[in-house]
């Protein structure tokens, strides 16, 4: 197996985290962080999907060297891409190309997930309607649309994994979520797992009153489904 930080180019320099078996190219799943920027979560995840067979590559959509702290208010970190979903689009677009380009990856096998706020990267990847996409998966994300522009047809297979109870995105985002990807022809699914809320995956969230809870059988569910996704995406 095969680990290194490797810089990439968008407005501002990232810095992906990769994680490759040895030998030939294979899929590659891009992990799209939450709020607090590429950490060790993001990171073992990359290397939980090697063990699938495929390439992980953490990526980043802050710049290098811009992390925040676990359970702290990271919102300074998000706002500027919050508020300008065409820079974010960019950083997005700017991972898939790195990835592309790597070494170790079929280029023809890409998908992206996504915690939180990584959710809605991903998210906003499958909408720019890139053929280079095979697969979306948002876990625990936002989903207000990006609103720069006509929709194009997302042609990623898009997989929503969402807290029913989340605070973030209540019932009514999931219904204005499932109209867009209609609305963008999108082969999607979205599963709501009942009495759970946000930040789900994450053995470190513990804040109820935020809404913020880990749920082990939400989560081995989830990654469950994803695996699913990911073995029909790349067929």
């Amino acid at each position: 197996m095969i680990e290194k930080y490797q810089d990439y180019q968008s407005d501002v320099t990232c810095e992906a985290f990769v994680v490759a078996p040895n030998g030939d190219k294979r899929p590659a799943v891009l992990i799209a962080h939450t709020w607090s920027g590429q950490l060790d979560f993001e990171r073992q995840i990359a290397r939980d999907i090697v063990d699938l067979g495929y390439v992980g590559i953490a990526i980043d959509t802050f710049g290098k060297g811009m992390r925040g702290e676990p359970g702290a208010d990271n919102t300074h970190l998000i706002a500027p891409l919050m508020s300008d979903r065409k820079l974010l689009k960019s950083r997005v677009l700017a991972a898939l190309d790195f990835a592309k380009n790597c070494e170790n990856v079929d280029a023809s096998k890409i998908a992206i997930i996504g915690f939180c706020f990584g959710g809605l990267c991903a998210l906003d990847l499958a909408r720019t309607g890139t053929v280079d996409l095979r697969a979306a998966i948002s876990f625990h994300g936002l989903f207000m649309p990006p609103n720069i522009g006509e929709q194009a047809k997302v042609n990623a297979k898009v997989l929503i994994l969402h807290g029913y109870d989340d605070p973030l995105a209540k019932p009514d985002a999931m219904i204005g979520i499932a109209d867009e990807m209609t609305k963008a022809g999108a082969d999607w699914q979205l599963l709501a797992f009942g009495n759970t809320s946000h930040a789900f995956t994450n053995p470190m969230a513990n804040n109820p009153a935020a809404g913020m809870v880990y749920s082990k059988q939400t989560a081995d569910r989830a990654f469950a489904a994803m695996r699913s996704h990911l073995k029909e995406a790349f067929e």
